[in-house]
């Protein structure tokens, strides 16, 4: 039988482990059902998932992580940061550009995790040849954030992120789940929620997505740029700003991640994570075809989102910079709009997007489609 002291020791060495492949931090997670399983259920059941149909699947893993694995103990819980507090502030974006969220700017996340953690793992198997491990990195219907939580990484925020005290909020997670005890060591307890009353997520959200400890998706950016396969109100589209994928400003905003330099933080993001990449020509996206978009979606996470939809989010956030463009910038965008609706049927996603942005912008071309409301269609 496994004494406290021994698991708390083998805790300490897996979090070692862990820093030492590279991750900002690191803890032990118990798998006791998750505190508040009924706020889930609600959160499904109002529909604030939107076309996510998978959160609505598999809820008792969710809510019973130790059903994610027979014989589960405890999981292994790590955090990757991808940007850091040290470069929180950017330079407003150039007219004619959509910005993406930091996370998607350099590599993909899910192999750059995975890779490391299937090594630790395959290392713990040699160790520990009668034990079982299961590596997660966003694959599995698992609540990282809860366990991550526990672990002691941080507490989750009113804009439901993990916010680690430290380092902030631009952090992915992942973990190993196995079936040998393990604890935290003594010098590793439960972060306290420290966001108080402050309000600062919930005010700036453009959609008004945020409300405390909940995000309702179908208003969310995120959700609408990257997951939502369908048309965007145009009451939420008016609001996207200058995001073509993804968006920050809850983050961009929380105190816990104000400019720190490197120094005082004590750690650095990710290089994989850093690209030059901050945004993408909106006239070159309303004119990709399915060969541009795979080139610039290589070795990126942004491959989740397909053609008909990064044109879509293309035409909305030219509509929303368009006064702002130069002369010759409203005429390309004008024209690369039209061309965009005459190649695409008129009930593609693309089709429709460029007809709207053409209304949008009071173009007399947009046809008789702008006034008509759309049928939930997939991606043209």
């Amino acid at each position: 039988m496994t004494t406290r002291s021994t698991s708390q020791q083998f805790g300490a060495q897996l979090i070692e482990r862990a820093r030492a492949l590279g991750f900002a931090c690191a803890g032990i997670a118990s798998l006791e059902p998750i505190e508040h399983p009924d706020a889930l259920r609600e959160w499904i059941d109002a529909g604030m998932h939107g076309e996510m149909g998978y959160l609505a699947m598999n809820n008792d893993k969710r809510t019973e992580p130790r059903t994610i694995l027979d014989g589960a103990r405890c999981a292994l819980v790590v955090g990757d940061l991808y940007a850091s507090r040290s470069d929180n502030a950017e330079p407003p974006t150039q007219p004619g550009r959509g910005r993406i969220a930091r996370y998607a700017r350099g590599k993909d996340y899910h192999k750059l995790m995975k890779k490391r953690l299937v090594k630790l793992l395959l290392e713990l198997q040699q160790e520990h040849p009668d034990a079982a491990f299961k590596a997660i990195v966003d694959t599995a219907p698992l609540p990282e954030r809860d366990l991550a939580q526990r672990a002691g990484i941080g507490w989750v925020g009113k804009h439901t992120l993990i916010i680690h005290p430290r380092l902030g909020s631009y952090m992915l997670l992942g973990g190993i789940v196995m079936t040998i005890e393990a604890e935290n060591p003594p010098s590793v307890e439960r972060v306290a929620d420290h966001c108080g009353t402050c309000t600062r997520c919930i005010d700036a959200c453009p959609t008004r997505a945020i409300t405390p400890y909940r995000v309702d998706a179908r208003r969310c950016i995120s959700y609408l740029t990257i997951e939502h396969r369908s048309d965007i109100d145009p009451r939420l589209a008016s609001q996207m700003g200058d995001w073509v994928y993804g968006c920050d400003v809850c983050q961009e905003v929380c105190p816990h991640n104000s400019s720190k330099p490197t120094s005082l933080l004590g750690e650095d993001a990710n290089p994989a994570y850093r690209s030059d990449r901050h945004g993408f020509d909106l006239l070159q996206v309303l004119g990709w075809d399915e060969d541009d978009r795979r080139e610039a979606f290589q070795g990126s996470a942004m491959k989740r989102a397909k053609l008909g939809m990064m044109q879509r989010n293309a035409a909305i956030v030219i509509s929303n910079q368009f006064v702002g463009l130069s002369g010759d910038q409203q005429a390309s965008a004008v024209s690369k709009l039209r061309r965009m609706a005459e190649q695409h049927p008129a009930d593609s996603l693309a089709g429709r997007a460029a007809r709207d942005a053409l209304a949008a912008i009071d173009q007399p071309d947009a046809g008789d489609h702008q006034n008509n409301p759309h049928p939930g269609d997939e991606p043209g």
